[in-house]
C-alpha cells in the first residue's frame, strides 16, 4: 500500500512543480525599429559617400526588454533582395564586385532599457566599389525576438 500511495505523491509533486505562474506574462511582440523621425539614417534609397562617415541613428524600442542592435552591409551588385520597405530604389546594372565594402557589427544596449536610440558612426572606405548595397537592421529583444529592417542604399 506505501508504493502506490509514494508513486502518487510523486506524481502530484512534479506536476506542481511545472505550474506555471499565472501572474507573469509571456512577451510575445517583436521589438520595433523606428527610422521615420527625421533624424533618422539611413533611409530607403539614401546614398552615402566612399572616403567619408556617417551616423546611423534609428529609434529602437520594446514592450519589455531590448537586448541588442546590429548591423550588416553588404553589396547588392546582382540584385538580390532583402528589402523590408515598399519604395523601389534606382538600380544600377548587374555587376561583379571587385573590392566591396562589407560591414557586420553589433552594438550594445544598455541593460533594462525599453527604448534606446543608436547614434554610431560608420566610416565607408575610400577603396570599396560605389554602387548598390544593403543596411540590414537586426534588433532582438530580451526574450530573443528578432524585428529586420532591409533598406536599399547607394555608395557613391
Amino acid at each position: 500500500m506505501k508504493k502506490p500511495l509514494l508513486f502518487i505523491s510523486l506524481i502530484l509533486l512534479f506536476f506542481t512543480g511545472c505550474k506555471k505562474d499565472s501572474t507573469s506574462e509571456i512577451d510575445t511582440e517583436y521589438p520595433v525599429i523606428n527610422i521615420e523621425s527625421a533624424t533618422a539614417f539611413p533611409k530607403q534609397c539614401s546614398t552615402v559617400k566612399r572616403g567619408e562617415t556617417f551616423i546611423f541613428r534609428a529609434q529602437m524600442s520594446d514592450n519589455t526588454t531590448l537586448g541588442s542592435v546590429s548591423i550588416d552591409i553588404h553589396h547588392n551588385f546582382d540584385h538580390h533582395t532583402h528589402s523590408t520597405e515598399l519604395a523601389t530604389c534606382d538600380m544600377e546594372t548587374v555587376k561583379t564586385p571587385v573590392t566591396p565594402f562589407l560591414l557586420i557589427q553589433s552594438y550594445p544596449i544598455a541593460a533594462g532599457l525599453s527604448s534606446y536610440e543608436v547614434q554610431q558612426e560608420i566610416a565607408v572606405p575610400a577603396s570599396v566599389d560605389p554602387g548598390d548595397y544593403h543596411f540590414m537592421i537586426r534588433l532582438t529583444d530580451k526574450e530573443g525576438w528578432q524585428t529586420i529592417k532591409g533598406l536599399s542604399i547607394k555608395i557613391i
